[in-house]
């Protein structure tokens, strides 16, 4: 028996976000460790946002449970909308299983800092394709899909018959879809057409005979004005 319902959460606006978005095609080496980054402001406005939706989440939808990404941004994601929300209550597991994609020796650099320093990296990116692609030292996103998949049987476990949400990345929430879905990994590029999956999006899965069933995907509706 899976859980229930299962809601998956990318976490809010964080630092490194806008940083790479304010570099666009210049290069940048972003110093901070992946798991030291911390939400902006406006993430911190989005982290409330989902807190309003869960706290107007009808007490049959609502999770009972709390899994989440080790990650500063993601564990500031969940602090913000539990004392939105008013949760203190609810269970909590961090798990590292649910940490971000890990790009290893590329992990300070942008796209065109990539290119300056490591063409050969680059050149073995666009030849292999980012959802085959695996950095040195990093992650493909099949090793993504190793940890999720070693990450679900704990989750039927310890979340049987019950409602969980997930606090954790926009690769993780990707991903998810297609472990999910118990598709093969020779079609983790067609994750390519549910991209991006933007900050504090919800997705949702609800169990019906036994099987996980998507009911919609990086939906950001409680984000508008």
């Amino acid at each position: 028996m899976c859980p229930t319902r299962i809601i998956a959460v990318r976490h809010g606006e964080s630092e490194a976000n806008v940083a790479y978005r304010q570099a666009g095609d210049d290069p940048l080496v972003y110093e901070r460790g992946d798991d030291e980054v911390a939400l902006t402001e406006a993430g911190r406005t989005q982290a409330a946002a989902l807190g309003r939706l869960l706290a107007a989440l009808p007490s049959g939808e609502a999770p009972e449970l709390v899994w989440c990404s080790p990650y500063l941004r993601a564990r500031q994601t969940w602090a913000v909308a539990q004392e939105t929300w008013d949760a203190a209550t609810l269970p909590l597991t961090v798990d590292e299983r649910l940490r971000d994609r890990e790009w290893g020796l590329l992990a300070p650099y942008n796209e065109a800092a990539i290119a300056l320093r490591f063409p050969e990296e680059l050149a073995r990116l666009r030849a292999e394709g980012e959802y085959r692609y695996r950095p040195p030292q990093g992650e493909s996103f099949a090793d993504v899909a190793a940890r999720l998949r070693d990450l679900l049987p704990d989750l039927r476990e310890r979340a049987r018959g019950r409602r969980v949400l997930i606090v954790a990345h926009d690769s993780v929430v990707l991903v998810l879809r297609h472990v999910i879905a118990e598709s093969p990994d020779a079609e983790l590029a067609g994750l390519a057409e549910f991209a991006p999956i933007l900050n504090a999006s919800v997705s949702t899965w609800h169990a019906a005979d036994g099987r996980l069933t998507l009911l919609h995907f990086n939906a950001v509706h409680h984000l508008e004005p």
